[in-house]
């Protein structure tokens, strides 16, 4: 028998050896699903203590019965909102952490945001601080003035959403036309 012939059969003759130890594989693959359940409950419990700490904050405003004709209109997603200045501190309550689509409607009363799947909410004139074009919001970060952040107050404590357009280049006039509505006689209200 020729050398190659020879390791031919016998690499036929050896086996894979049989799995023996299903007891233990099965008990490793349940341990794995159970830590991925309880990391997955930690998150959740952790969802419902920030939202217990921002219990005060008031119920959001709704859209008034005649908001007035539609300045600007944005079709695009919402990322969140966030106390302001603190890109990572993340806003719960009311539903403002759920990420959504998003339709905008800028008015002379405020910017309506609707959200399909999600809570709903009006963004008064006179609650409007700034708008502004940054790189990022709490789980959310792009390329520099991919979203579109607007700051305003609402229960006497200031808050960054951010949302981004499907055109981004709508961004541009989005900060401007609300920043040409927070002027005041002294200036911007910031």
């Amino acid at each position: 028998m020729t050398p190659l012939i020879a390791i031919a059969a016998e690499a036929a003759e050896q086996k894979s050896a049989e799995v023996t130890d299903w007891a233990g594989r099965l008990g490793w693959v349940a341990g794995l699903l159970l830590f991925i359940a309880f990391v997955y409950w930690l998150m959740r419990q952790g969802w419902k203590w920030r939202r217990s700490l921002q219990s005060d904050l008031p119920e959001l405003p709704t859209v008034p019965e005649t908001p007035g004709e539609a300045r600007l209109t944005l079709s695009g997603r919402y990322h969140g909102s966030t106390t302001a200045g603190q890109w990572l501190d993340r806003i719960v309550a009311h539903g403002l952490g759920t990420r959504s689509r998003v339709e905008l409607t800028l008015t002379d009363a405020g910017i309506e945001v609707v959200r399909p799947g999600a809570n709903d909410f009006f963004i008064p004139a006179e609650a409007l601080r700034e708008a502004r074009l940054d790189k990022g919001i709490a789980g959310k970060v792009l390329a520099e003035g991919g979203l579109l952040i607007v700051t305003w107050t609402h229960g006497g404590k200031p808050l960054d959403s951010g949302f981004r357009s499907d055109r981004a280049a709508e961004h541009a006039a989005w900060v401007e036309a609300i920043n040409s509505m927070t002027t005041t006689t002294e200036g911007i209200a910031r």
